[in-house]
């Protein structure tokens, strides 16, 4: 299995040992919180839809503030990040421990306790999964990916299953001490790694600019809307399985806390079989077909699990569906990676995070409802359909199969020389770019403007357009603006290599004797005598835009 062991070299990496280790530990903490939690609403609520909103409470505020937490990931020391994250659980998980024991939970406050350690969750993911791009080489990523899934799964396969012995013999208060010492290995982890991280030769981009370059990189990036798509609804409806098992244990089986532990346990056994099966479908079959496989195979897990009696039928249709889980959240995750400049890539996993999350939220809510009126077997018939409706959309919104597209940084702009004395926030600026084509060319001109326009937005330009000169029909000129000279500047610092062929393309279809001729302008209307003062000969340029 030479895909296997080249996925396995990176554990030669001493940085990227130590970290999945480290998760390795919190995951175990973490599932056995999840166990401890579930079963315990059962004890201190009837309901089913309670039940089920102790998944929800998990999941909705990774919907809620990962967009915020993916801003955090591009904009500050990931490190940091990531290690306030973990201290805020460790108190969380503390605090629900000492709850626990001294017999003050109510169903309100055990989910406002699981939602809160949610919101560390939701805080740590995104800088986790951008820092393996600083880790591991781009060709290592997909491997980086499954190994850390693949770590996730081990501990589901057993962490289940212990926490059923843990609360079954010593309470759910004891399973949560167990995750808040968990805690401390990964923060061991993030204080003993001391990244090098590269400088920023421009100010930090403020907060409402960042969520909004997010949101604009990521609208304009269709390949990412369609895994988004795909996630939110594979989220949506795969998350019933997770939401309603401890009511399918107790209804329909019969089991005890143990039994379901051992059911997670199956389930995660089969995710890790979907780690190291990952990169060999990858090689052979395009993604979509991936994507459409785990959309069935999950969903006859769910069926399968609704109609059956037996624990030992159940644990291999959980089996099942597992490697589903693993195979289709690692694929959409490593598309999204694959897709995404490292300037955006943490806002870009948020916004992933966000539709798959949300979609588990709202899942996990309405198969809750579901399963009070219609029993937790027919919640979990109707999730399986909405599972093949989800196989059937990529008939209409096929999951790409991604190039070899090089996103690193073009690095060809130079500020250019100013004569006028501006500062870092002055603007707004307008650019145009004049370009000469012969007519026979205009179509493919046309087209490479297209795919010109969705970059220059992608990356930050407004009021994007193209005018054509009336006398001179052979001249074309782009236009458009950016609020500050810093944010030209930063515009023109997220161009990557791929996007180079767009910009090689025109200049070829370029007629003049020289290059398209640029016009950087800073508008005005009404002009102070003090402002934009002209330099005198001979004077300095401004200094270079720093940090």
């Amino acid at each position: 299995m030479p895909q296997v062991t080249s996925t396995l070299t990176l554990f030669r990496n001493p940085t990227f040992r130590m970290l999945w280790v480290a998760a390795l530990a919190s995951n175990f903490g973490g599932l056995v919180q999840g166990v401890g939690a579930a079963w315990m609403m059962t004890t201190l609520s009837g309901s089913e839809s309670m039940v089920a909103l102790v998944q929800a409470s998990v999941t909705l505020p990774i919907m809620i503030f990962s967009l915020l937490a993916g801003v955090f990931a591009d904009s500050y020391d990931r490190r940091k990040v990531m290690l306030t994250a973990q201290i805020f659980m460790l108190v969380v998980s503390v605090g629900l421990s000492v709850m626990a024991v001294e017999g003050w939970l109510t169903p309100w406050l055990l989910l406002a306790f699981t939602f809160l350690i949610g919101c560390g969750t939701a805080l740590h993911n995104p800088s986790w999964q951008a820092s393996m791009g600083d880790i591991v080489t781009r060709d290592e990523l997909s491997a980086a990916v499954s190994l850390n899934s693949v770590g996730f799964n081990l501990m589901r396969s057993v962490g289940p299953a212990a926490g059923g012995v843990i609360v079954a013999f010593a309470g759910a208060g004891a399973a949560f001490g167990v995750n808040a010492a968990s805690y401390i290995a990964i923060i061991a982890a993030l204080l003993l790694w001391h990244p090098s991280l590269p400088k920023r030769p421009l100010p930090r981009e403020p907060l409402g600019s960042a969520f909004a370059a997010g949101l604009r990189y990521v609208g304009m990036s269709p390949n990412l809307l369609k895994v988004i798509l795909r996630g939110t609804v594979f989220g949506f409806s795969a998350v019933a399985i997770l939401a309603l098992l401890p009511l399918i244990v107790r209804e329909v089986l019969g089991g005890s806390a143990l039994t379901y532990g051992v059911l997670l346990g199956c389930f995660g056994l089969g995710a890790v079989a979907g780690a190291f099966l990952n990169a060999r479908l990858r090689a052979r079959f395009h993604n979509e077909a991936i994507t459409r496989a785990a959309f069935v195979a999950f969903g006859l897990g769910c069926v399968v699990l609704a109609l059956s009696h037996s624990e030992v039928i159940s644990g291999l249709a959980l089996l099942c569906a597992g490697g589903a889980w693993v195979i289709a959240l690692s694929l959409f995750n490593v598309t999204v990676q694959l897709s995404t400049p490292r300037w955006v890539v943490g806002r870009a996993l948020a916004l992933y995070q966000t539709g798959v999350f949300g979609g588990m939220a709202a899942g996990s809510w309405l198969w809750g409802v579901m399963a009070e009126s219609q029993g937790s077997s027919g919640a979990m018939l109707a999730a399986a359909g909405v599972l093949g409706l989800g196989a059937l959309i990529g008939l209409l919104a096929p999951l790409p199969d991604l190039g070899p597209a090089n996103l690193d940084p073009l690095n060809r702009f130079q500020e250019p020389p100013l004569r006028l004395d501006i500062r870092q926030r002055s603007g707004p600026i307008m650019i145009l770019v004049d370009y000469q084509i012969a007519q026979g060319d205009v179509p493919e001109f046309l087209a490479a403007m297209a795919e010109r326009r969705r970059i220059r937005i992608r990356n930050g330009a407004q009021q994007w357009a193209l005018l054509r000169d009336l006398e001179k029909p052979e001249v074309w000129t782009e236009t458009y603006h950016v609020p500050t000279w810093v944010e030209y500047v930063r515009h023109h610092e997220r161009h990557t290599q791929a996007d180079a062929e767009v910009s090689d393309r025109l200049r070829a279809l370029h007629r003049g004797a020289i290059s398209p001729v640029v016009h950087r302008m800073i508008e005005r209307q009404a002009i102070s005598v003090f402002d934009d003062m002209p330099l005198k000969p001979g004077e300095a340029d401004p200094p270079q835009i720093s940090s």
